[in-house]
This record gives structure tokens, sequence and C-alpha cells, in this order.
């Protein structure tokens, strides 16, 4: 198993980790992982590994059996020997606007308060899939709630509850079609606001920023209908 360092510490850049394994497919197995893995429509972390006598180019990172997370090399090289101490650091500009994104879609949700049946998420853009029978006719007016919830530099903050406390809580599952993880004995609730003044919460697993404020300035996109009811909402990041 690896110990998901980003789950505790967005922000961390760097990090030290020993090789457990090679996959089959090429990628290395490791203890502690400052790489993000692909999960929840958020891509893997990208950045570089240092160990006695190489370096490498990391383009992603995934989850791998026994909750294992594996990086996956940017071209085929040899690998750092099982055991070897790695030195990973991630490319901090790309998983920020990510960080960005995810906490922007998240209000996007707020503003726009239907379930939700898919989302990406993007290093300049994203978009949710809303159960959403008829566009919305007023985008503007969507933007402008959208924006000034950014601009009240909202604290972004998580907490942890039990399995069973989700299952009596279903309303918290904002998305349709994805379950959050569940079977570890607890989930992770991501909460925008103080508990006073919560503008949102939800089960998340993702990176996001620690203040609203950080996200900038979001612009809605594209509204395209995706099937009979649903319509897909982009977010642009400017």
């Amino acid at each position: 198993m690896t110990l998901p360092l980003f789950r505790d510490d967005a922000y961390l850049c760097e990090a030290e980790a020993t090789v457990l394994a090679h996959t089959p497919e090429g990628g290395i197995v490791v203890d502690r992982s400052v790489f993000y893995a692909t999960s929840g429509g958020q891509p893997g972390d990208s950045g570089m590994i240092d160990w006695d006598g190489g370096r490498m180019t990391i383009a992603t990172a995934v989850k791998v059996e026994g909750g294992a997370i594996a990086l996956v090399p940017a071209e085929p090289r040899p690998l750092p020997p099982i055991g070897a101490a790695l030195r990973q650091r991630i490319d901090w500009d790309r998983r920020h606007r990510h960080m960005r994104v995810h906490t922007a879609l998240h209000l996007l949700s707020v503003v726009i308060p239907l379930p939700v049946t898919g989302g990406q998420i993007g290093a300049d853009k994203g978009r949710l899939d809303f159960d959403m029978p008829e566009a919305p006719t007023d985008v503007p007016a969507l933007n402008t709630a959208l924006n000034a919830l950014i601009a009240r530099d909202l604290a972004v903050t998580d907490s942890w509850i039990t399995d069973a406390e989700l299952l009596a809580n279903p309303g918290l599952v904002k998305t349709m079609s994805v379950m959050p993880p569940m079977g570890q004995g607890r989930v992770r609730l991501v909460r925008i606001g103080d508990e006073a003044n919560q503008i949102d919460l939800q089960p998340c697993g993702g990176t996001h920023v620690a203040r609203t404020a950080e996200i900038g300035h979001v612009e809605i996109g594209k509204i395209e209908k995706k099937g009979k009811l649903n319509r897909r909402v982009s977010l642009i990041l400017l």
C-alpha cells in the first residue's frame, strides 16, 4: 500500500520514497507518493524522480492493486531498482492549476444545484455533466454568482466520516455516476466555508486550494447537450 502524501498536504511538491515493486507495464510502485494518482476525473501528476545514478521524467501516476500507486515513466528507460531511495518532485504549476479547477468545479455544483453525472479536470479548464433537461437561460448570472463565491475567499478544508455515516447521509453525494471510494472504513469530505457558513460539503479524494480566492477568475464556457437529460457545462480558468 502507498501512503498518499498529497491527501494530507496538497501543497507538498517534493518527498522521499522507496521503490517497492515494478508493474508489468513498467510503472514504479512507491511506498509514499507526492504524485496524485489519476482518479475522480482528476489527472495524475507529472514531474521528476531522482535516485543514486539516475533521473527520470514521470508522465503520470496511477492506482494499482492493493491500494498502491505506480509512477509511470514518460518514456521507456531502465527503472530504478527495487529498494532504491527516490526523490520525487511534481510539476507544481500543473498540479496547482488542477487544484484551482477542481475547487472551482465544486463551486459550479453550488451555483447549478443539480445532480452531477460526470466530470473532468484539466490544467486550463474542466467540466461537469448535470442531470439538466433544459440548458440555463442566464449564463452571465451564473458567472457572476460563481465568481462572487470565489471572491469571498472561503476556506477549503477536509474531514473524515465513516462509511456507515456516509450511507446514512446519501445527500452528501452529488455524483450520480461515481460513488466515493468506500471499503477503507472512512471517507474524506471536502468543505467550502466554515461550519457556520458552509457553502458546500461533499466526498472527494482530489486536491484543492486552501481558499477560494486562490482559484482566480473563471468563466462558464460551452454548454452542450449530452443525451436526453444531460448537459455538459465547461469551466475555463482565466
